[in-house]
């Protein structure tokens, strides 16, 4: 048995927002609040969400999130670390089988790296391969599901890997690793588990290109605690393991779950020492059309009137509470 320290807990500002609005001086006062409030609880970083983009201006955008990294070491936040949140998108898809769309999509994902590094940030996650929710489609315009979507993946796979290659030269040379996200079925075509995301990583060899593994998915999608434990320790020796994210199935506050708690983490903690990323989602507008919250909103102070329901900053503290305890309790048997 070894004593190690507590790892250093982060927040995805999904509980927040899906755009921090760097260039607006209203959005960063609140932001700033925000993290103020979180910091005081005890989170150490911060997950940014870095919404998708027109690409009218890369330079400019780039710029703002600079200024959000200023302002936020002129609070005294110079410690608090950031980790970016990124997805493919239809107009930016690694996977198109038109060439120019892919040139597009390594502009704009060089250009989230390079967001991540003005954030002083060494992580950038997300759905970078398969643009996040979309479907891919037949010739007759129909969904591909089942036989036939597994069928059409490995083309797309093999036209990403291509991008990704270039993406993750240009990511090591900024100090930015990128951690793909398989994410369930229920939200996206590919790659829905690890060993999908495994076989894709095989065709792209630089180890700066890795996984973030996060508990919902792995929960919903994956093919169970045994195998996962052997996935874990292969990417880890890969050094493909670059960051990990406690999340519930419901995808709601992580302290009243139904979330495997002490298997995931009895497979995850001996081989990953990085920070354990909360992930939980508000009921948020943005959010319904595809995770089809049902609950009610966490008010957000400076946003909503308070109510007698839990705030955002409650919730946040709660699951805070209930992943330094359970994961106390597995370090102390490792």
């Amino acid at each position: 048995m070894t004593s190690r320290p507590e790892p250093s807990f982060y927040l995805s500002f999904f509980l927040f927002t899906t755009d921090p609005r760097p260039g607006d001086p209203a959005a960063r006062e609140l932001l700033l609040g925000q993290v103020r409030e979180l910091v005081a609880m005890g989170y150490g970083g911060f997950e940014l969400p870095i919404p998708p983009s027109s690409m009218a201006d890369p330079e400019a955008e780039v710029e703002a999130y600079r200024q959000l990294r200023q302002a936020l070491d002129a609070e005294g936040f110079e410690a608090v670390a950031l980790t970016t949140n990124v997805a493919a998108t239809p107009d930016f898809d690694p996977t198109s089988a038109d060439a120019a769309v892919r040139e597009r999509a390594l502009v704009y994902l060089r250009s989230r790296v390079e967001i991540t590094a003005a954030l002083r940030g060494t992580v950038m996650m997300g759905p970078i391969i398969f643009p996040y929710a979309l479907r891919p489609r037949g010739r007759d315009g129909a969904e591909l599901w089942s036989d036939a979507l597994q069928e059409a993946l490995p083309a797309g796979y093999a036209r990403a890997a291509t991008v990704l290659a270039e993406l993750a030269d240009h990511a090591a040379g900024l100090g930015v690793r990128l951690a793909i996200e398989p994410i369930s079925h229920w939200e996206t075509a590919a790659p829905n588990t690890l060993a999908e995301l495994q076989a894709f990583l095989e065709l792209v060899p630089n180890p700066q290109l890795g996984v973030v593994i996060d508990s919902a998915h792995e929960t919903l999608d994956g093919a169970g605690p045994e195998c996962f434990a052997a996935q874990v320790e292969a990417l880890a020796m890969a050094g493909r393991l670059h960051y990990v994210e406690l999340s519930p199935p419901d995808r709601g506050r992580l302290d009243r779950s139904w979330l495997p708690w002490t298997p995931f983490l009895e497979r995850v903690l001996p081989y990953y020492q990085g920070p354990l990323a909360i992930e939980m989602f508000n009921a948020l507008p943005v959010f319904q059309p595809l995770l089809r919250l049902s609950r009610r909103k966490y008010w957000i102070a400076g946003v909503d009137a308070p109510s007698n329901d839990p705030s955002a900053m409650d919730v946040a503290a709660a699951s805070l509470a209930a992943s330094r305890k359970v994961v106390a309790a597995v370090l102390a048997t490792l």
